[in-house]
């Protein structure tokens, strides 16, 4: 049997157990997770995704080279799912959606997800491959998100102006009270949509736009189709909990939006200078490390400055 099939047949039957688990079997928990518990969860999802990696490295084609593009593929990928969930909390928050139903919401926004991620990497490894002058569009385009995504403030969500959520209201009647999380309710004889599925549709469209962003990125690091599905899917995996996680700590990443810039950026270049310049992906993978890390250290410490100078003014 092909070693390619192989790989196909043991991530699918790795990806579905644990995102099984994931989305249906901790299902019984409603409301926010405990930041504590949320973040146990979320390791779980990470090593599981490291592990697949090592299994890359000893036993796949290349492996050194495409476990590489696997871990940093999958970085991206999860750095840019962190900056996709602080929309999502905003979205919650508009939309005035109590805790106890998010879960059920974001469970059904996410296997959305995993659908549109398949279908733009399989177009973009496809366009690619048939034009070559795609990877410098592609290049462009991230390079216009980073200095978007670096130059824009946090703007307020206004669920009116969304175009699908224009469009669902055109098609069926709204029941407007936030008293269940299901996306249909019988009411007098009459079917409706509630606001979980206004949620749901403001959610599905916000990762189509993150869905347009990012497979570009991940295609800067990998033509490869198995890695860049791979890194992508598991990047999904565990994205419940990772959003209850960021619900308690989004102090920890004040300053990540412009970490997430600069490695648009970055790779949007890469691409841009493909044909005259190598980043060998180990490069890549330092590069994107680094810019996490000092991110992250810098929310830290310049929230600990701030913090301590103003208890100073008080004194």
């Amino acid at each position: 049997m092909d070693i390619h099939l192989i790989f196909w047949i043991v991530f699918s039957i790795l990806f579905i157990s644990v995102f099984f688990v994931d989305m249906f079997v901790t299902d019984h928990r409603r409301g926010d997770l405990q930041v504590k518990t949320a973040l146990f969860w979320c390791s779980i999802w990470v090593s599981t995704a490291f592990l697949f990696a090592i299994i890359l490295y000893y036993f796949f084609p290349h492996g050194e080279t495409k476990s590489f593009e696997f871990i940093t593929g999958y970085l991206i990928e999860y750095s840019l799912s962190v900056d996709n969930l602080f929309v999502f909390i905003m979205i919650f928050q508009t939309m005035k959606i109590p805790h106890m139903y998010q879960p059920r919401i974001l469970k059904w926004g996410i296997l959305g997800a995993v659908v549109l991620r398949i279908l733009f990497i399989m177009a973009g490894v496809e366009l690619i491959t048939r034009f070559s002058f795609m990877i410098y569009i592609f290049g462009g385009v991230l390079v216009y998100t980073a200095y978007k995504m670096m130059t824009s403030k946090d703007e307020e969500i206004h669920p009116e102006k969304n175009i699908f959520v224009r469009f669902s209201k055109k098609l069926f009647r709204i029941k407007t009270d936030v008293s269940s999380d299901h996306f249909f309710v019988k009411h007098d004889g009459k079917k409706y949509a509630t606001i979980a599925f206004i949620t749901l549709i403001l959610i599905e469209s916000t990762d189509l736009i993150f869905a347009i962003d990012s497979i570009p990125a991940v295609l800067a690091i990998t033509r490869d189709s198995f890695v860049a599905i791979t890194s992508n899917l598991f990047a999904i995996l565990g994205l419940r909990s990772l959003f209850f996680a960021l619900s308690g700590i989004l102090k920890l990443f004040r300053y990540l939006k412009y970490g997430i810039s600069f490695i648009l950026l970055f790779v949007g270049i890469k691409m841009l200078l493909s044909s005259v310049l190598h980043i060998p992906v180990q490069i890549s993978l330092l590069v994107i490390i680094a810019t996490l890390g000092i991110s992250i250290f810098a929310s830290v410490v310049i929230k600990e400055s701030h913090d301590k100078s103003v208890k100073k003014r008080h004194k």
